[in-house]
């Protein structure tokens, strides 16, 4: 799990640097840099679906999975209970700032396969690309929201550690259409947190993420079917 370590690492190292830097960033630097996130996220979002969207082989699942996924976590009001967990240990938006960075760290094609490969063939390459990217991240976003950023590297921590031990206990049950489609899903509602960053739309991301459940369940029936 070194790949997994050196992610979490490097969040937490990120996040207090910007938290610092936030002292000296005069208000309309923080809301550049709050644009600059928000462009970043639609970008990456965009970004993951293009690249797997070829690559599917059940064309409409993600919007299946998108409805249901959406419909469920209304139901459940995840974004409310989030938000109420969030201002219980903070202050300000941070809320918000978490469930993008919850996002943006953990629904992406690296931080998905990177505990795969690390797991299955040893290969830790994609972890520690995805360790780059979220070091600049968490930096920026650290520096808009401040420290409360560093609680994001425990879900990390626990997210990828969790794909790494069920890769290692399942091994073929992970199988490429199941992470082609987590990919294009991921993407979608990284687009979602970036227009809800940049006011555009609030999408309530944090409801719609029993969508990534979908491609999993389908994934794993057609393959026991078939």
């Amino acid at each position: 799990m070194l790949g997994t370590i050196v992610n979490t690492a490097t969040i937490l190292a990120g996040s207090t640097i910007g938290s610092v830097f936030k002292k000296g960033i005069k208000e309309k630097h923080q809301a550049a840099l709050f644009t600059a996130m928000g462009m970043a996220a639609t970008g990456l979002g965009i970004n993951s679906v293009v690249q797997n969207m070829p690559k599917s082989n059940f064309p409409v699942l993600f919007i299946v999975s998108l409805a249901l996924g959406g419909l469920l976590g209304s139901i459940l009001n995840l974004e409310e209970k989030f938000q109420k967990l969030a201002d219980h240990f903070s202050v300000g938006q941070l809320s918000k700032g978490l469930s993008t960075g919850i996002l943006l760290f953990c629904i992406g094609t690296l931080s998905i396969l990177g505990p795969i490969q690390s797991a299955l063939y040893g290969d830790n390459t994609y972890l520690f690309t995805n360790a780059t990217l979220d070091f600049v991240t968490s930096m920026v976003l650290a520096s808009t929201y401040g420290i409360g950023m560093a609680l994001t590297a425990i879900v990390l921590f626990c997210w990828q550690g969790s794909i790494y031990l069920l890769a290692l206990a399942l091994g073929s049950f992970m199988t490429p259409d199941m992470m082609t489609e987590l990919s294009i899903v991921g993407g979608f509602l990284i687009f979602g947190s970036g227009l809800s960053i940049l006011g555009i739309k609030d999408c309530k991301t944090m409801n719609m993420l029993p969508a990534l459940l979908i491609p999993v369940l389908f994934c794993a029936f057609t393959g026991y079917v078939l």
